[in-house]
């Protein structure tokens, strides 16, 4: 990260705290729904399978920049589907960072070639060892791996949702991510039951004992991109909701915190690892504010 981007983060941050300020820092503009792929756990993909045009997407970048944000992801569907005339997802990318937001993350599910250096972090999704992946995402985790493998940036960071089927595989996704070349850390989340899946859901000893894993892996060098100080919050689901400092647009429509904040009853069972760490971050919470600067400072 660069000096300039931690002193802005830094002063936002005590700003907000101090003044108990709700203005939003990071921004996910939704570019696609249409996917390749149907995994399990997903509720999200392919409802309008529409691309969004250039233009638009550059609008709804900017309204997101005067608003004040600084970290922008571009989510999916998958992203790496998206393209308009000769325009691909670099092209967003380059026109973010032109626009002046300091961090631009990409999240993608790692079954198109990845040639994206400009991105700051691709977030990955491996959602366990082959078996499982394989089971949630259909036969895709040798493509994944190879795609990695011959990736021209180490900016990739894996992404998984742990669930019922793959919650006994946080320490192999750890090892790959450790092992594998062009990966830098893991970043966990708990799956989000959406009325659909709410059968993959964790119950709250499944979170603890998930918990217990991520800190010893973390223990043994790990690069493990969450914070273990927010972990009884997650297990219990006690940390404030909506994140008030996070929005995401699609197509037009700006939503706090995420898509899932219009699903009634969503938001107590969140399983969002960030939404935990930003809430608590922008709360004062005195451990997570020093163990977000190491972790973020190592990995960003």
């Amino acid at each position: 990260m660069k000096l300039s981007s931690f002193f802005y983060f830094t002063g936002f941050a005590f700003k907000t705290i101090l003044l108990r300020k709700k203005s939003p820092i990071l921004g996910t503009v939704i570019i696609t729904d249409k996917c390749n792929l149907h995994c399990r756990h997903c509720s999200v993909n392919n409802i309008i399978a529409v691309i969004h045009p250039y233009e638009q997407v550059k609008k709804e970048m900017q309204q997101l920049y005067d608003m004040g944000i600084r970290i922008l992801f571009f989510c999916g569907g998958e992203t790496f589907l998206w393209k308009d005339g000769k325009r691909t997802l670099r092209d967003l990318v380059v026109e973010a960072k032109k626009m002046g937001f300091l961090i631009v993350n990409v999240v993608t599910n790692g079954t198109f070639p990845i040639d994206l250096p400009e991105a700051d972090l691709i977030l990955l999704s491996l959602d366990g060892d082959k078996e499982h992946h394989n089971i949630i995402r259909g036969d895709t985790y040798d493509t994944i791996m190879k795609n990695i493998a011959c990736a021209t940036a180490d900016n990739i960071c894996f992404y998984m949702a742990i669930n019922q089927i793959n919650k006994n595989c946080i320490r192999d996704v750890c090892l790959t991510a450790r092992d594998t070349k062009n990966v830098r850390a893991v970043s966990f989340n708990f799956h989000t039951p959406y009325p659909d899946t709410k059968d993959l859901a964790l119950s709250r000893e499944e979170k603890t004992e998930s918990c217990k894993t991520i800190k010893k892996m973390m223990k043994e060098g790990a690069p493990v991109f969450n914070l273990k100080s927010a972990f009884p919050y997650l297990i219990n689901n006690t940390f404030p909701t909506p994140c008030h400092q996070c929005v995401v647009i699609e197509n037009g429509k700006l939503s706090v915190c995420g898509r899932c904040i219009d699903v009634p009853h969503l938001c107590e069972q969140c399983g969002y690892f960030f939404v935990a760490e930003y809430t608590l971050l922008f709360r004062g919470n005195i451990k997570i504010i020093f163990e977000l600067l190491r972790t973020y400072l190592k990995y960003i």
